[in-house]
This record gives C-alpha cells, structure tokens and sequence, in this order.
C-alpha cells in the first residue's frame, strides 16, 4: 500500500496541473463571453471570478474589475494560491516530492511545462496575447497528460493520479457551466436568442467541446443539449458523468488492491447514480444553477473524504 504521503502527493499533483488548464479555460470562457457584450464587461469577470472562488481575495487585492487585472490575478499573480503560476508551482513541488513514483518522461513534461509558462507569465500578458497565451497553457498540461498516459503502469500510483484530476476537472467544468449563470442576459426576453445561443457556444468553446457537440447533436445550439451534453453525457470528457465514471473505477480499482471499502467508495457512487437518473430536464426543473452549487458541494466533500480515508498527511 503507498505511504499516505505519496498517495497525497499524486493526488495533489494531479489536481493542481488540471487546476492551472482549468484556471485557463475559466479566463477564456471570460473573454468569450465578453464579446457578447457591446458595453463593459464588468459583469462577465465578475463572474469569472465568483466562478473561480476568487472574487473575495481579488477584492481584498483592491484591483478594478477589468479583463487586464482579473486575468492578470487568475494566471499570475503570486497571491492567488489558484493561479495558473501557483498551480504549476505546487504541481512541481508535489511531483519532486513523489519522484520516483514517476515515469521519467512524466516527471520532465511537468518540469519543462513549469519552465516554459514561468518565462510566459513572468509579466502581465497583453490583452492581445492573451488568447496564444491561454492555448499554450492547455498544450503544456496536454503534453503532461499525454507523457503520464503514455508510460505510466495503471497502478495505485495511476490510480490516486487519476482520482485527483476528475475531482478537479469535475469541480471546474461544473464551475465553468455555471458562469453562463452568473452574467445574467438582458431580460429574460433575451432566453433562447442569437445573444444566449453565443453564450452557450462560447461555453462550449471555453472546454474544447464545440466540434464534439455538433458530431454529438447534429444540431443547432440550444441550452438544453449543451447542458446534457457538459453534465450528463458520459463520452464528453470534461463532462460530470464522464469524470465520475472514471473516478468511481478508479476508486474501485484501490478497493481491489487494498482490500478495503472506504467510505469516499459510498460517496462517489451516490454522485454517480444522480448523474445516471437524471435527464436534463430534471436538471433544469431543479435549476441548473442550483443543480450544479449541489455537485460542487458533494465534490468538495468527496476529496475531503478521499484525504481523510487514504490518510493523507
């Protein structure tokens, strides 16, 4: 059985490199959605922000709600422990300490990933570089995801690698959907427009979904299947049914190894078995903003239970 230290070590690696691509993507769904806008943009990066659970420790910071200064806080500012510079900092400082746990071309993808975005980000990104700027961050943790998918051997080590990056990327793509919940549209005459359909495609766009979703749907952008096809539907891989599949087998796979049935096992299951009996219109009769405040809730206390029950300390 790994030490509780190396399980937590992986873990957290895991979950800080997915944290860093995931603080990307919640800064290009600003900047998508801003363009919807013909006046300031004040609003959507506020959303961004609350979606990030970032606006109390940015308003503590004194900054404006602008782009420059939301943007320059979500990808490098020292202060915010979520930034992708700090997330890709204790990524490191996780994988060194869990070494030798690590594939060697791994431990160089994250290394290497670590230098190229210090050298990016070690001033404020230009407005106009931005979007380069977002796209090279997503390339680095790909090419991390692709060195640790190709040579690591599906263990324990794998396993507790894998349970950190869906809660993560569970924690964030609900986190993502629920921005378009935060920019409220103008009036409520504005639901099911050319204004909330942009929105909804921009969303799509912000998770690297949009070509997959009109392969999945052959169709239009209507609310409804863009929020089944992020919530509930189980080949989308960023989707929610897609991260708790994989974290449910992978959970299941430690049961096997150990011999024990935590009861983080319990918790993810029940998360699951929602995901499986609900259609998106029980999602939507619940509220989709309400819906999704519950998932993020019942996540967050599944990695509490994970910590605890693998005993990582």
């Amino acid at each position: 059985m790994l030490l509780g230290r190396t399980a937590n070590g992986l873990y957290w690696m895991s979950r800080y490199i997915e944290r860093a691509e995931n603080m990307a993507r919640l800064v290009d769904a600003g900047v998508r959605l801003a363009l919807t806008r013909a006046a300031g943009s004040t609003e959507e990066w506020n959303s961004v922000l609350m979606s990030a659970g970032a606006d109390q420790a940015f308003a503590a910071a004194g900054h404006e709600c602008t782009q420059a200064n939301v943007a320059d806080f979500l990808l490098r500012d020292p202060a915010n422990p979520s930034s992708v510079m700090s997330s890709f900092e204790t990524a490191r400082n996780n994988a060194r300490m869990v070494r030798t746990a690590l594939t060697r071309e791994t431990w160089e993808s994250i290394n290497e990933a670590w230098m190229s975005l210090k050298r990016m980000l070690a001033r404020p990104v230009d407005e106009r570089d931005l979007p380069r700027v977002l796209d090279a961050i997503k390339r680095e943790t790909a090419l991390i995801r692709g060195a640790f998918h190709g040579t690591m051997l599906r263990n324990e080590i794998f396993d507790f690698s894998q349970i950190g990056t869906f809660v993560e990327r569970a924690d964030n793509t609900a986190r993502i959907i629920d921005v378009k919940y935060y920019v409220l549209l103008p009036s409520v005459s504005w639901v099911g427009s050319s204004l909330d359909n942009y929105q909804w495609e921009s969303i799509l766009r912000s998770v690297s979904a949009h070509r997959s979703y009109r392969w999945e749907y052959e169709a239009e952008y209507v609310p409804t299947n863009i929020a089944d096809f992020l919530v509930l539907n189980r080949r989308m891989p960023r989707s929610l049914s897609f991260c708790y599949h994989n974290m449910v087998d992978s959970l299941r796979y430690l049961v096997d190894a150990y011999g024990e049935r935590p009861n983080c096992i319990a918790t993810a299951e029940n998360t699951l078995e929602k995901l499986r009996g609900s259609t998106i219109r029980d999602v939507f009769e619940i509220g989709l903003h309400e819906f999704l405040a519950d998932f993020i809730r019942d996540n967050n206390r599944l990695g509490e239970e994970i910590a605890a029950d693998y005993r990582f300390y």
